[in-house]
């Protein structure tokens, strides 16, 4: 991630105009860091709860939180915007993506980890990057694809050494996986059914 800021900075691209992009990038970080932490506390519920349940809790608070939030700071946002078909489309299609991803990161939580989950969303900034250049003629830094080859080192020690997909065992369930709940990607599961733990 440093590499990425300083590229942005040696480069201009962090919005030459903004009145502090050190404070904004600080911000970056700040926000980036507490959506790790909210991953870690989602793996560590769905091992011990059933997925619909935390995934459908998940759904509930966040309809309640971000209804709210756009209430009160997106009402002249909404007032302004020009409502027909393709805006609905794109909400919908938006809404459905969601959908999938917040279904299915549960799942890699249990199979693998947060941490492999947060290292893995890292990637994300290079294909768009890819994206840009093939579609919008951009260019980028040369600090770039090293930070990019650095993440994918990172990705590979993580998965040989700490965790390797297929109902990962959390340290926090007991040594027989007691503690946790017995379905689809555990580590309990695998465990029930006589299979050795990865």
């Amino acid at each position: 991630m440093g590499l990425l800021l300083a590229s942005d900075h040696i480069t201009g691209a962090n919005g030459g105009t903004a009145l502090s992009p050190v404070k904004g990038d600080l911000f970056a970080l700040l926000g980036a860091s507490f959506y790790g932490l909210s991953n870690c506390f989602e793996e560590f519920l769905v091992s011990k709860r059933p997925m619909y349940e935390v995934v459908g809790q998940l759904a509930f608070w966040g309809m309640l939180i971000n209804g709210t939030q756009a209430g009160i700071f997106d009402r002249a946002s909404f007032r302004s915007a020009v409502w027909d078909g393709q805006v609905a489309g794109y909400i919908a299609g938006y809404t459905f993506m969601l959908f999938i991803f917040y279904s299915l990161a549960p799942l890699l939580f249990r199979l693998a980890s947060a941490a492999f989950f947060n290292i893995s969303l890292l990637t994300g900034n290079f294909w768009g990057v890819i994206i840009g250049i093939k579609v919008f003629g951009l260019t980028v830094h040369f600090l770039y694809p090293i930070a990019f080859v650095l993440i994918l080192c990172g990705l590979f020690v993580y998965f040989a050494t700490e965790s390797v997909l297929g109902d990962a065992k959390k340290p926090w369930l007991g040594e027989n996986q007691e503690g946790g709940v017995s379905g689809l990607g555990t580590a309990k599961r695998r465990a029930e059914t006589g299979n050795a733990f990865v």
